[in-house]
């Protein structure tokens, strides 16, 4: 059975109560024709706590690319590789609080609400630049999106070699083909897309950040199981190997450095998680109490996956230890380890996908207002269970997961261009964008040195993004030559 329902539809008696109530409180709570609460801004009410902006945080940053920094201790070495995770952390954690502060305008408590980061770059630095910043955000994300296409494939084929190699040894011909995986994937995620927004999406994230946790602690638990049984291989405190020349260490290293600024990212999708917060107490103070617990927990986790990792495997320490050429016994444990990280990646698919949902249905809602096709929402029963349904967003949703389905078949080496990509974003989503923000709200002036320590960090971190970029180029050139379009087999 369906139900037709206007979105937002009040009567003269809910509108009067309301501007009774703004008079009264900031953030005013009127109740619809629906019995549904509403916020200050006419959308439903949020209900987001510090611990549903920490699942989101660690959805985000604690993914497949743990995995790897074992990897990046190898290249960097036991005093740069540790100084430079603890150095991310804290500025990651700095900048995340700085973009916190600028979800309201112009006061950070009461001032009016900015949707988005693309909307929150607009209101605060005007002209163009929200144009920029909504290109690099919002082709970031798809990029990501395509990305977790490929790695969950690949993680399902993992498993599926695993248990060849158990049965048949680990010399046997195991290759299976990524793609009917990379269908099964969309399949999924078109249901799961379904979910309006951000507020509907704390359950999954929190069963993502969970299943995180799981794959991580597996793969720590099985390097400091290697440690303890005297099998550790040699490390260094400064990385590298004698075998490595000069140049491919230093290209190694620089690869290194973008690789842990990457992973430690989530602001293109900060402003959204913070829209999902209730309005008291404040969201900028929620949210920066969610930057702390989220980041902390993120870092807990990169330094024992990294430190581990590395003393297990030493000079030689595989890219990812849990795939390839890294652990392969017990094999049931890495089949959970790979069953979490499947999990985990089918979350925060949606995680990365909600803002492009959000920004596209609020221009397309803003631009045709009266459409009953955009704006009106279904409930549909199923039992006592109850769903919102909305014809275009279930075409358009639709779609999209198709095509990022495809285009993850069709370009196989598209981790590389996601690195590129990320390389790319980094940069001014993290670092330049709440630095100019902040600066622009204080008033700060030239000559302070408050001013000058800012613009010094924009540019290290640019050229720490560039280096990543050099090296995305790198390996995509590499990757043209390896693959082919539609023929991914591992």
């Amino acid at each position: 059975m369906f139900v037709s329902l206007k979105s937002k539809n009040m009567d003269d008696n809910d509108e009067t109560q309301i501007d009774k109530q703004k008079e009264v409180e900031m953030g005013a709570i009127n109740i619809a024709n629906d019995g549904a609460l509403v916020d200050d801004d006419g959308k439903p009410k949020r209900t987001g706590t510090t611990w549903t902006a920490s699942a989101h945080i660690i959805t985000a940053v604690i993914g497949a690319g743990v995995l790897t920094l074992p990897w990046v201790m190898a290249q960097l070495g036991w005093i740069l590789g540790v100084l430079y995770i603890i150095i991310i952390a804290l500025v990651t954690l700095y900048t995340s609080n700085l973009l916190a502060d600028c979800y309201r305008t112009p006061d950070p408590v009461t001032g009016k609400r900015n949707h988005t980061y693309m909307e929150a770059v607009k209101t605060i630095l005007g002209g163009r630049m929200h144009l920029i910043c909504g290109i690099v955000q919002y082709v970031n994300l798809s990029g990501a999106a395509i990305g977790y296409t490929i790695t969950t494939s690949v993680s399902v084929v993992s498993i599926r070699k695993l248990n060849c190699f158990h049965k048949r040894g680990t010399d046997a011909p195991c290759h299976y083909s990524n793609n009917p995986y990379m269908i099964g994937l969309g399949i999924v995620e078109v249901f799961l897309s379904q979910i309006p927004n951000f507020h509907n999406l704390s359950w999954l994230s929190i069963v993502a950040a969970v299943m995180s946790f799981g794959y991580a602690f597996i793969g720590i638990g099985l390097s400091l199981a290697t440690i303890i049984q005297g099998k550790g291989k040699s490390t260094s405190l400064i990385g590298g190997t004698k075998e490595q020349n000069s140049g491919d260490r230093v290209w190694n290293m620089l690869i290194a450095l973008g690789n842990v600024a990457l992973a430690s990212s989530y602001s293109q999708i900060a402003i959204d998680i913070q829209d999902s917060l209730k309005s008291s107490p404040p969201e900028n103070k929620v949210m920066k109490m969610a930057n702390k617990v989220g980041i902390f927990a993120m870092t807990i986790i990169f330094l024992l996956c990294a430190c581990s990792g590395y003393a297990a495997f030493g000079s030689n320490t595989p890219g990812s230890i849990l795939m390839g050429s890294g652990f392969k016994e017990p094999f049931w444990l890495l089949d959970l380890a790979n069953f979490f990280l499947i999990v985990h990646l089918v979350g925060a698919y949606q995680v990365i996908v909600q803002p492009i949902f959000s920004v596209v249905e609020m221009l397309v809602g803003q631009r045709w207002s009266e459409s009953s096709f955009i704006n009106k929402e279904y409930i549909m029963s199923i039992g006592k269970m109850k769903l919102n349904f909305n014809l275009f967003r279930l075409i358009w949703r639709t779609i999209f997961v198709t095509i990022v389905t495809v285009l993850g078949m069709a370009m196989p080496f598209f981790n590389e261009m996601l690195a590129l990509l990320g390389a790319m974003g980094y940069w001014p989503l993290t670092i330049y964008f709440p630095v100019q923000m902040y600066i622009t709200k204080q008033k700060l002036r030239r000559p302070t040195i408050k001013w000058f320590g800012l613009q010094a960090l924009n540019f290290i971190f640019m050229l720490v993004s560039l280096a990543a970029a050099c090296a995305a180029i790198r390996g995509l050139h590499e990757a043209f030559h390896k693959y082919k379009p539609f023929m991914y087999r591992v």
